[in-house]
């Protein structure tokens, strides 16, 4: 059974205050007498057909009240198909990813254009995965954009993931995440400037199971660059310290694997614009279609209220001025 609703409950002091003053001028309330005669000499009326006659005007005054309430009965909810991708970004927060070779360093310009991508895919839904040492879902897939660009901005580098680089794990775990979807496109966006070296999955057995998923995953090796440094520390001057990490340190061999098994597409970012790239390329995508619930549909019951309650209203007034022989308002 459909549960009565009421969509503005408080509009119906409006037909109550209407009562009241329909009420006032009915009992000449706050009317002064124009005239005095002796109380011999006026006509006494009948108290009961005053009152039915009011109780026909107040039926009428409370049907609107309740009908400014706007009653309704949910009817169920409209459906709208959406053509949607369901994409996680795989991003590594390893502490490589302060090089200073991308301005300020690799990891801000990754979140940059994570957050520009969102900005052009809105129907999409997006999830975040960060790794390390080990993989962390910074967010589950959502088609809330305000939630995706609030959680871009706090993907960071952080000692609570470890100090290694798990591209098997974070893989996989994306993996098992699009398992659960129902959309026929899936994608996975890996970026990453190292090699992995810890982790219970290997890479190539990550992206194996993501061919079995229909899962598509493009990697992007992000830097490379031999004079590369990240930050370390500060000198007794409290000036910020640098030390070089290896240059060409990313396996684009693995990375190539992984997307050449799953169908997906390889890119180097030494020069900012591999990201901008891979977005082109989703661009492409084949979309898929997913119910989604836009609105609730109600049956308006505020129109028969209204009505009956202003025939009432309007009733009242006849009876007053025919059968009580007054002046009606």
């Amino acid at each position: 059974m459909k549960e009565l609703e009421f969509a503005t409950i408080f509009n119906s002091l409006w037909g109550v205050l209407g009562l009241i003053v329909w009420t006032c001028s009915f009992y000449y309330l706050f009317k002064r007498p124009e005239l005095l005669v002796p109380s011999g000499m006026v006509k006494k009326s009948n108290t009961g057909k005053r009152f039915g006659v009011w109780i026909v005007g107040c039926i009428g005054w409370l049907l609107i009240s309740y009908s400014l309430t706007q009653p309704r009965l949910p009817q169920g909810f409209a459906k709208n198909k959406i053509e949607v991708n369901d994409i996680f970004f795989v991003v590594d927060v390893s502490r490589s990813m302060l090089a200073d070779d991308f301005k300020p360093n690799r990891l801000e310009v990754a979140k940059d254009k994570i957050a520009d991508f969102v900005g052009l895919r809105p129907t999409d839904r997006i999830g975040l995965i960060m790794f390390s040492e080990r993989a962390f879902t910074l967010l589950p897939l959502s088609t809330d954009l305000k939630l995706i660009k609030q959680m871009v901005g706090e993907i960071d580098v952080g000692g609570m993931l470890g100090s290694g680089t798990n591209i098997g794990d974070a893989l996989g775990l994306a993996v098992a995440r699009g398992a659960q979807s129902l959309a026929k496109s899936k994608v996975i966006i890996l970026l990453t400037d190292g090699v992995s070296n810890v982790g219970f999955l290997t890479p190539l057995q990550a992206a194996e199971e993501a061919k079995k998923q229909g899962i598509k995953v493009y990697t992007i090796g992000i830097g490379g660059r031999g004079d590369a440094k990240i930050p370390y520390g500060k000198n007794i001057f409290g000036r910020q310290r640098y030390q070089n990490i290896p240059g060409g340190s990313i396996d684009f061999k693995t990375l190539k694997s992984i997307a050449d098994t799953t169908n997906g597409m390889t890119f180097e970012a030494q020069d900012e614009q591999a990201l901008s790239e891979v977005l082109s390329e989703i661009e492409k995508l084949e979309k898929s279609e997913i119910d989604s619930s836009a609105k609730i549909i109600y049956k308006e019951l505020y129109l028969r209220f209204l009505i009956s309650g202003i025939i009432f209203v309007l009733l009242g007034s006849l009876l007053r001025k025919y059968f009580l022989k007054e002046g009606g308002v």
